[in-house]
């Protein structure tokens, strides 16, 4: 069934010459839906937007970072923020940045990210962002695909920085923490950002003529099922849409107060806790990282409205159990929630806690961020009854702007109830993949984006159609939120010399959705031990994409064409992974 909102047709990105800019114009076209009038932004650009605001609202709040580690808080106004990142655009021009460049960032969660994006996207060029927790490898990848011609690092990323470069024709610029100018020496060559700032005269920005609809605003890379991972191209339009879609869906308005607890290296922390706030004149806190123990403390003394979350953070609050009989925390109006499975328990015990209503939605990078959420202002009985009695939660109606559909493999309407494949079309569907016309002609087919997600949809009274995620139908591993592919974690499993073969295996837990197992066939005579195996691919990949528990086997299950079963092998093992549903696999302390 179809289920949608007014919208129409895909924003377009200008594409490098890696990219075939015709066939992208396709992919857009083919994503128009039919009858629909295209939205039309009310700001030629997000330079224009953010000058509009400086000049209405000069003295209102727009950003306060909160640096839980130091207790460091800066606040930005809209005039202060409007006049920094003039100052960056007019040094980004100095640098040789202009339309159509794309800048990489290893930053992490700092105001000065977020006003280094603006600059970007005030010249018409593409932030990258890169997440600090990436492998070297992932990170050249990203560097290299993009063709990005610099990368600002903080300076206590510089060392990692400086690897990842190698001999790269990349210019580096360092970010200090603190906002302090920078005294650089090494090998290559470093910008002090704050030092090269403070000479710059600020780019007036109202005056900047650059079209939302064509200019490339993101590059953010996922991970996919096959090969490396894909870079989706976002626009301007793409993203104001979006944020014109959530604020007219909850009527949010120049008075909310967003809190960013998220990771500004993906859609969700930018786009929901930061370009929407930014597109209603509102106000966003942005904390340095995620802290269970200071997340009641912010909300109150923030005044905070409306914070964007993953399932595995509510877990997060749940198993802190803050008491919050000394806070007012009735500010909070709507935890936003989605970016990997939710369970029903967790969705009651939060409700039950807290009192505080969980909104649950849907999203995908190719779709901007969120497509669909739980309708606001339903009453209670049958908030909880769409949250609960359906066997998964409910992500909720599509969101104006585009259409959802539940589809079968010839892309016709499942009826209701039957299970089919999470389809998106409309405005806010990406110009497609980076370089990637094979991924594109899969994805993007029949004017839909096929999320490679299975779920169904019920109608309501009215006859509106509640949609519902109940897993995956590509074999792509969501921990936490974050995407991984199980290829890469295979490679790191079967380059060990006493595994004949090892699968990657995604199992239910309840702090991160989805957590990693490896099945494991030694080669003849071997004794290797799971911890070994665990930490061989913790050396290669990080904690967060390393098994935590290892199944020992002796064959796998294949396809006729030779293919290993994953998610069969999954439901296979998944009594003997049931023990570990309830279980947080922590990183060890160094």
């Amino acid at each position: 069934m179809i289920a949608g909102g007014a919208g129409a047709r895909l924003g377009r990105a200008p594409m490098a010459e890696a990219v075939d800019f015709d066939a992208a114009v396709e992919i857009g076209r083919a994503h128009e839906m039919v009858g629909q009038e295209h939205w039309e932004c009310p700001w030629r650009n997000i330079a224009q937007l953010l000058a509009a605001r400086a000049r209405e609202s000069p003295n209102a709040p727009y950003l306060t970072f909160v640096d839980d580690d130091t207790g460091e808080r800066r606040d930005w106004t809209y005039s202060k923020a409007c006049d920094h990142v003039g100052r960056a655009v007019t040094l980004l021009q100095k640098l040789g940045v202009g339309a159509g460049d794309r800048v990489a960032f290893l930053i992490g969660s700092l105001d000065y990210t977020i006003l280094l994006y603006l600059a970007t996207w005030s010249l018409g060029a593409c932030v990258v962002p890169i997440n600090a927790g990436e492998t070297t490898d992932r990170k050249q990848f990203v560097i290299d695909n993009s063709r990005a011609t610099w990368l600002f690092a903080r300076t206590d990323y510089l060392a990692d920085a400086e690897t990842v470069l190698e001999d790269r024709e990349v210019g580096l610029v360092a970010v200090d923490p603190s906002g302090a100018t920078t005294c650089i020496s090494g090998d290559r060559k470093v910008v002090s950002y704050h030092t090269e700032l403070f000479s710059c005269e600020p780019e007036q920005l109202d005056a900047i003529d650059l079209d939302c609809e064509t200019a490339e605003a993101l590059i953010v890379y996922t991970s996919g099922t096959t090969g490396n991972p894909k870079g989706v191209v976002l626009t301007q339009y793409n993203m104001l849409v979006d944020a014109d879609a959530m604020s007219v869906w909850h009527g949010w308005s120049a008075e909310m107060r967003a809190m960013c607890v998220l990771p500004i290296t993906h859609v969700n922390g930018i786009i929901v806790t930061h370009v929407t706030p930014l597109y209603l004149g509102a106000s966003t806190v942005l904390t340095s990282r995620f802290n269970s123990h200071t997340f009641w403390q912010h909300v109150a003394d923030e005044r905070v409205s409306m914070v964007s979350v993953v399932p595995t953070l509510l877990e997060f609050l749940l198993q802190a159990d803050t008491d919050l009989s000394s806070l007012d925390v009735t500010c909070l109006k709507s935890i936003i929630c989605g970016a990997g499975p939710l369970l029903v328990e967790t969705a009651m015990a939060f409700e039950d806690r807290f009192g505080i209503p969980i909104t649950h939605g849907y999203g995908l990078s190719e779709t901007t961020c969120y497509n669909c959420h739980m309708p606001p202002g339903l009453p209670a009985d049958e908030h909880k009854a769409w949250l609960s009695e359906h066997g998964f939660p409910s992500i909720g109606l599509a969101l104006p702007h585009q259409e959802m559909a539940i589809l079968d493999d010839d892309d016709t309407a499942v009826p209701d109830g039957e299970r089919g494949e999470i389809c998106v079309r409309g405005d806010t569907v990406s110009a497609g993949y980076y370089a990637r016309p094979d991924a594109n002609a899969q994805a993007f087919r029949n004017g839909w984006f096929h999320s490679g997600d299975e779920g169904f949809s019920l109608p309501d009274a009215n006859g509106r159609q509640f949609l519902f995620i109940t897993g995956r139908i590509k074999e792509l591993i969501i921990r936490g939120g974050i995407n991984y592919s199980p290829l890469e974690i295979d490679a790191a499993i079967n380059s060990h010399d006493q595994v004949r073969y090892g699968l990657a295996v995604p199992f239910a837990n309840r702090f991160y959705g989805d957590e990693i197992a490896a099945y494991v066939v030694l080669v003849d005579g071997s004794a290797l031990e799971e911890e070994v195996i665990i930490e061989w691919c913790k050396d290669r990949l990080g904690h967060a994409k390393a098994p935590k528990v290892v199944i020992f086997g002796t064959d796998v299950p294949y396809t006729t064409t030779g293919k290993p079963k994953r998610l069969e092998l999954a439901r296979l093992l998944s009594d003997q992974l049931a023990p570990y549903r309830e279980v947080q696999f922590r990183k060890a302390k160094a």
